[in-house]
């Protein structure tokens, strides 16, 4: 099931959170060998004391974390503004109240992979981007914004969504870091259900849909494909 917890859920959720926690400092750290704090096996900067909401997938008891986000409104600190200002063009204006950030977007390959084998990453990462399509969708949200690095533009296409890359920049580490927006929207949304084969709303759903399991799944070409973004 996909569902969002929010600040006034922290407490309710507190073992998801903290397993998300321990996934971002495996994806982040450990696999993608970025250079951010962590501490006591777990991955939390400043923007996580800012009361983000964060998409979740989980199992239905709420037990096993297989992936998560986290989603910041532009008018507040952000990551966009704070740190990657250089990868968007000085007159752009991100910031308003329809246009959120979507950061730490990770997957947890070990856990899908027992639970549902059939399941690639590359299958995945589309998931939990249809997810937040729906999720936006439902608490208007007209665009997300967010960094990356340019392969992950193509997990992007082959998922189905369109994401405009408005600017770049190097000097963030072996790489360089988009900066990219899409549209949220019911086409945009039936573009990618088309694209994954998903006959059923993701968000909120009870259960994983046999459709979802059964469908031809994209294949992964690279681990860090799905690992990292921003």
């Amino acid at each position: 099931m996909f569902l969002t917890i929010q600040a006034h859920q922290y407490d309710t959720h507190r073992p998801l959170l903290d397993d998300m926690y321990r996934l971002r400092k495996k994806v982040f750290v450990d696999e993608a060998k970025w250079t951010i704090p962590h501490q006591n096996g777990r991955e939390i900067d400043r923007y996580d004391t800012l009361g983000p909401a964060y998409l979740v997938w989980c199992n239905s008891e709420r037990t096993r974390l297989y992936g998560s986000l986290r989603l910041l409104p532009t008018t507040g600190p952000t990551l966009l503004y704070d740190t990657f200002r250089a990868t968007f063009p000085g007159d752009a204006c991100l910031a308003a109240p329809g246009i959120w950030e979507g950061t730490r977007l990770c997957i947890d390959k070990a856990k899908l992979g027992e639970d549902h084998p059939d399941i690639q990453p590359v299958r995945a990462f589309g998931l939990m981007l249809l997810a937040l399509g729906e999720c936006a969708l439902a608490h208007g949200i007209h665009t997300m914004v967010t960094n990356y690095e340019p392969h992950v533009s193509r997990v992007y296409t082959r998922t189905g969504l369109s994401v405009d890359e408005i600017g770049r920049a190097d000097g963030y580490g072996r790489f360089p870091v988009c900066c990219g927006v899409f549209e949220v929207s019911e086409n945009v949304i039936t573009a990618m259900r088309h694209k994954l084969n998903v006959g059923l709303p993701l968000y909120r759903h009870a259960h994983l849909p046999s459709i979802i399991r059964n469908a031809a799944a994209p294949r992964n070409s690279g681990t860090r494909k799905v690992a990292a973004h921003a």
